[in-house]
């Protein structure tokens, strides 16, 4: 049997890897649609075990040949295993059930609606976010998944509502994307990353422009102009595909997706886009934000085949609406708690660009407060190319905690990096930087640090984001909370 949207109901489906992002968001959207769905992982926590229970996936703890049914129309696995390896894949091929890496099985999904793809080395996720927010608010009669839960989807990774159209987070790692067939893509960035796969930013260059040489004739690309690699990507591609309609959007973007920021009010970033009659507010930190807003409603003209003026005509209070009420995902500007008069944020920033551009937007909307961010960084090669980048990173935070580095099941760590590097080099261009690997301590020495008014942040693709929690329980316990501005507790 074939991934068909419409033709799901009673397909019995298992995945391996379950917990993880994309993977969760696809069991989620597949059982709604009459689907039988169950799956295994590893037994630690993770925040989309709320999304599984949620949902009442049945989950196994653990990797075990027994776990996979007599009985199944497929499995799906995630890209972090080895089917040549891993035992319940092993016993997968033993029963003679079909399996698919999990981008392969979206890639299959999607081929059956018309799909427009969201990518990009920063931004996808709240950009398809914001998109999922739009269609949400117009009732538009499609369907979205995002790599994270959603608040605007009550905490849900997916929003169904028909057939006539998907959208969906699109990943370049391993060239994942390639797997999909879009009729219309956004990108919102691209330098070096991933470098464990990818030779140097040419070959992730290189990458984008096969998905975009994927799309039809008569199909659009939409890009941030504000970004050099997208911006000469697509510039060249567009000289080279005149059948493909090019949409810039950004600050210096000219046309109907312009953008031009506003003093901002009451902790809300205000801002005007080129085609649209009045201003917008967005309750989200940061400048990049403002490109994804934009690059949201981009897309959204595409695939409704409307530019700026008629998406104005037709929906702008409804869009403005949906912005306005955009309250993020799970681990973007996550915030977390307000305790003991600080607040506690979780952010997924992972890449030097998205440190720096995130603690921006955090620095603006919040111009009086102390600044403290917790990193861990993730993978050995990432780290050890960017080292620099990382180190020069923080410079909008008054206090940078770093722990070592989250390793990955996907590689080994040849060049002898640990987060001790990171924190020396760090160190080197900052004036108050601590090196906590035990998550206790660093909440501790966090606790003891903050006052009133301040912001604390986690930050990154690990799992500190546990530190945050830690803090939040030690001040909401604390009875002397909340300390007094100007106050610290060392």
């Amino acid at each position: 049997m074939i991934l068909r949207s419409g033709t799901l109901r009673g397909f019995r489906l298992y995945f391996i890897g379950i917990k993880g992002t994309g993977m969760s968001a696809l069991a989620e959207l597949l059982l709604s649609e009459g689907a039988s769905v169950s799956g295994s992982d590893v037994e630690e926590r993770f925040y989309t075990d709320e999304i599984l229970e949620k949902n009442a996936i049945p989950v196994h703890q653990g990797f075990d040949p027994a776990n996979v049914p007599a009985e199944a129309d497929l499995v799906i696995y995630s890209p972090a295993y080895d089917p040549a390896t891993h035992p319940e894949l092993l016993r997968t091929r033993e029963l003679g059930h079909r399996m698919l890496e999990y981008t392969a099985a979206l890639g299959e999904y999607s081929a059956s609606i018309p799909l427009a793809g969201v990518s990009g080395i920063h931004g996808k996720t709240t950009t398809t976010a914001m998109l999922g927010t739009l269609i949400r608010e117009l009732d538009l009669p499609g369907k979205v998944l995002v790599g994270s839960a959603v608040s605007n989807f009550g905490g849900h990774p997916t929003f169904s509502n028909g057939d006539d159209f998907f959208v969906a987070e699109t990943c370049e790692y391993r060239r994942h994307f390639l797997d999909f067939s879009p009729r219309h893509i956004l990108v919102t960035s691209i330098e070096a990353d991933h470098l464990d796969y990818f030779a140097d930013e040419a070959d992730v260059r290189a990458a984008f422009r096969e998905y975009l040489d994927k799309l039809p004739a008569g199909g659009s690309a939409v890009y941030c102009a504000d970004d050099p690699g997208a911006s000469e990507t697509l510039e060249a591609f567009a000289a080279a595909r005149p059948d493909v309609t090019v949409i810039p959007y950004g600050f210096s973007a000219d046309g109907q997706y312009s953008l031009e920021q506003l003093p901002p009010r009451d902790r809300a970033q205000c801002f005007r886009i080129g085609g649209f009659a009045d201003e917008f507010v967005l309750p989200y930190p940061g400048r990049h934000s403002l490109r994804n807003a934009a690059g949201a409603l981009a897309l959204l003209g595409s695939i409704l085949g409307m530019d700026a003026a008629e998406l104005e005509r037709a929906h702008g209070t409804a869009l403005r609406r949906a912005l306005a009420s955009f309250s993020g995902t799970s681990r973007r500007s996550e915030i977390i708690a307000d305790a003991g008069g600080i607040r506690i944020i979780d952010d997924y920033a992972h890449h030097p660009t998205a440190i720096r551009s995130t603690l921006a937007g955090f620095r603006e909307l919040y111009p009086s407060a102390r600044i403290a961010v917790d990193f861990m960084s993730h993978t050995y090669s990432r780290t050890s190319a960017l080292l620099e980048e990382f180190a020069a990173s923080f410079s909008d935070a008054d206090l940078v905690i770093l722990n070592d580095i989250y390793a990955s099941a996907r590689e080994t760590n040849h060049s002898g990096i640990s987060g001790l590097t990171l924190y020396e080099q760090t160190a080197a261009r900052h004036s108050l930087v601590r090196y906590e690997t035990d998550f206790d301590k660093a909440a501790d020495f966090a606790y003891h640090w903050l006052r009133a008014g301040d912001l604390f942040i986690t930050m990154g693709a690990g799992n500190n984001w546990r530190i945050g929690r830690i803090l939040a329980g030690k001040l909401e316990g604390d009875a002397s909370a909340p300390i007094a501005e100007g106050d610290q507790r060392i």
